[in-house]
Parts: structure tokens; sequence; C-alpha cells
């Protein structure tokens, strides 16, 4: 089969022929259609975070397809299921994380030693075809495009898990920190929800983009926001806590900042204030990463009723290396997809 293979750390990725997987007890293969590419696969193939450990090592945790083998014992899939693989499989079962008998979720990612991630500790979604468990998967709605199934994996699955744990009321108001890959789906859940939506972004060239996919009102900072009435829930989907601490001060009394991008290099801190002290406010900082399969399926069907569309640019497999310098470079707007 065809697949996208990471040669070395800071290589360029080709499109290599490796032997097809075998579906075992309880897995299916999938002939994976499309996979997004998330600037994580980035990072990891400069390996500022762990290299894919499979070997060939072949990424991506976006993969949507269709089932066309399964091993034994399974019951639960069959084939020509349409399906897309969760970026967490499974935790270890032993650790002090696992023993708590919580659901897998990306938080099972962040504290088990030995989960098992798609396209990290296993092998990825960047090929023609993918084995993993039946309970790896999940169904996807008939009338939802490859192309468009595939970001909901991971970006729309971590910007509706932040919106769902910011758990907003109908009277409040949103606003999105961060008009990109994760932000322009989390301004359209929120607009698709009936909330007051505000696109918080310093791009000038984004303002009118973001009051296409939904936005009321769209500010360049913090103090704007504050200026503007503030919100109920801030959304942080930029990789940056230095924006999330500026923007703190649009965040309204008993408002909830909602952490969900990566930030490797910059520590959260409170800004000091003696107008609007945060320990008066009653506000509360927490993070969010992907929140169960519940949350994935919400997401999936909010973009399968058209009610919320990921704008993607589409790459065919020969073309990969190019999307992923393009993903590097931050010139996709808004996802890349790759078809197989």
């Amino acid at each position: 089969m065809k697949a996208a293979v990471i040669p070395e750390v800071n290589a360029a990725w080709e499109l290599r022929e490796i032997p097809t997987p075998q579906p075992g007890p309880g897995e299916v293969l999938i002939r994976v259609r499309a996979c997004g590419v998330c600037y994580n696969d980035v990072l990891a193939t400069m390996g500022a975070i762990p290299f894919p450990a499979s070997n060939p090592a072949v990424t991506g945790h976006e993969p949507v397809g269709e089932v066309v083998a399964v091993g034994p014992g399974v019951t639960t899939r069959h084939n020509g299921d349409r399906v897309g693989v969760t970026w967490v499989r499974s935790g270890c079962g032993r650790c002090d994380y696992c023993r708590l008998g919580l659901p897998v979720t990306g938080q099972t990612a962040m504290n088990c030693p030995a989960a098992v991630t798609t396209g990290f500790s296993a092998p990825g979604g960047h090929a023609e075809y993918l084995v993993t468990r039946a309970d790896d998967t999940i169904l996807l709605p008939d009338n939802l495009a490859d192309e468009l199934a595939a970001p909901v994996l991971c970006a729309g699955y971590t910007a509706w898990s932040a919106l769902r744990a910011a758990d907003p009321q109908p009277h409040e108001r949103v606003a999105v920190l961060g008009i990109g890959g994760l932000g322009h789906l989390a301004v359209q859940f929120a607009h698709a929800c009936g909330f007051e939506t505000i696109a918080v972004t310093r791009s000038p060239q984004k303002f009118q983009t973001a009051k296409e996919l939904g936005a009321d009102l769209v500010v360049a900072n913090g103090e704007k926001l504050r200026k503007a009435g503030g919100a109920d829930v801030i959304l942080l989907t930029a990789p940056s806590h230095g924006v999330a601490s500026e923007a703190l001060q649009g965040l309204r009394v008993n408002g909830r900042m909602v952490l969900a991008g990566i930030d490797g290099t910059e520590p959260f801190t409170i800004p000091p204030a003696l107008q609007y002290p945060f320990f008066a406010q009653g506000q509360r900082i927490m993070g969010a990463t992907h929140g169960g399969q519940s949350y994935l399926r919400e997401a999936l069907d909010l973009v399968a009723s058209g009610r919320v569309t990921p704008r993607v640019e589409v790459f065919p497999c020969d073309r990969v290396a190019e999307a992923v310098g393009r993903v590097a470079k931050g010139e996709v707007r808004f996802r890349a997809v790759i078809t197989y």
C-alpha cells in the first residue's frame, strides 16, 4: 500500500510502498480515503513532540474511510461501514491514572505512560490502509463527505470539547481567541448553538472571514473585548498562553476561560491588576482536550447538518510533502486534508 512516511526527524515526508496490515481479533481494516494534517504532525516531524513510534514512521490522527475487512470477534462493525478513527485508542489499564476507571479521552494520552495513540505510538492514517480495534472507530453520518469529516476527528473534536467544557448558558456570550484550524470551527459551533459569538484575532485579514463564519463581532484583543462588554466564555484555540493572559481582561465576572491551544514555550500567567483583580471575579481557568466519543459524535452531526463547515484545502497523496510544508508555514486556510 501507499503510505506517507517520515524518513527521520526534520525530513520531508515521502510517499512509499509498505506492507498492507491485516486485522487481528477485535480489529478492522480500514481503506483510508482522507486524513487531515494537524500541526502536531508537524511538531512530531520536527521532534518537538515524540516522533512516531511505528517503523516506518506513519503519522496522522484524522483518518476516515470505510471498513473493508473485520477480524475475528468483531460484531459492531461491518464491511462497507464509513468510519473515523480516534486519536486516543486506549490506556495501559494498569497505571495510577487508568486505575481511576475514567473513560478514554484526550486526558488519557496526557496521563497514561503507555497510551495507544493513532499516528504516534501506533501507525497513523496517512496511508491507504489502517488497522485498529473496532472500538476505536466511530461511525460517520451518511451524508458527510470524507474531506469534511477528517478535520473533525481532531480539530473539530477539540473545539467542540472546549465549548462543552465551558458549559455556556443560553444568555451568555462566547469569545473565540484565535481564528485558525480550531478557532474557525469553534466560532461556527458557538454560532450554531445560538450563542452571541465574538471572534478575537490580531489579524485584520481575518476580520471579514470571522464574520462569514458566524461571529457577531470581531475584536483585536482582550482590551477591546472588555470595551465591547466582555464575554462569559473565552475559548483559547491559538497556541499562545501570552495571548490568553492578555485576553483575561475581557472575561466577565464568573466567566470561564478554556485553554485548548497547545503552547509548549510560554506559561499561562494571571496578569497583575488592581482594578479587576482575579481573586475577586469568581472566574475559572480550565483546560480541555478530546472529551469522549459522545462529544465527537455531536461534532460530526453538527458538521453533517451543514450548520458547521470545515474550510479545507484538499491535496492528493502525491503532494503530501507540499501540504505538510504549507501547514508548517501557516499557509493553509484552515485545514489541510490528504486523499488516499
